[in-house]
């Protein structure tokens, strides 16, 4: 058991039966009253986020994730099949769980993978990739206003807001959080 007092952004803790990491927290001592801590939770099994008070003091369970390293090996319909790099166990997550993440998967890409007591909750992507652009639309000599940015499709089907200087072939390195064009790689 843990503190609520004690939280971290990163902590995952267990809920009415539920696995949530911390995104964010507050405490609050309002003048009249009993403090208590205002905090933003992502589930792990579902990917909502909710918002939850939580009195001052007040325990609950600490949930320890296990990351194991694993490489994606295909796709075949709907199921992704990864691979232990220990034990060469094999496994498969189906579309519905890798829902953002399928926008950065490449074949043969090592990630980590998000596990408690048994359950696979989800996948760990590094923080950027390198992706192929497939599909581009040529920057126009002139078109040069300050920040002007082009849709730049990648090796994977996501679609990046680039610079007019990017080209079909380029190499792009992209921010596995939000999608977004850090740089050439």
């Amino acid at each position: 058991m843990i503190s609520v007092n004690d939280f971290k952004t990163g902590l995952t803790i267990e809920v009415e039966h539920d696995i949530f990491t911390v995104l964010d927290f507050q405490h609050v001592k309002p003048g009249k009253g009993a403090a208590f801590v205002r905090s933003k939770l992502k589930n792990l099994r579902n990917g909502n986020t909710v918002e939850r008070t939580f009195r001052a003091g007040e325990n609950v369970g600490r949930a320890h994730i296990d990351n194991r390293e694993m490489q994606y090996l295909y796709a075949s319909g709907d199921e992704f099949t990864f691979m232990d790099t220990e034990t060469f166990d094999q496994f498969s997550l189906s579309r519905e769980q890798l829902k953002w993440e399928l926008n950065f998967l490449l074949e043969n890409m090592n990630i980590k993978i998000l596990s408690y007591q048994g359950e696979i909750l989800g996948i760990n992507l590094p923080k950027s990739v390198d992706l192929k652009v497939v599909e581009t639309e040529p920057g126009v000599k002139g078109n040069t206003a300050q920040g002007a940015l082009k849709g730049a499709k990648v090796e994977t089907g996501l679609v990046v807001q680039v610079p007019l200087f990017i080209n079909e072939g380029d190499v792009l390195t992209v921010d596995t959080e939000d999608g977004r064009y850090i740089s050439r790689a």
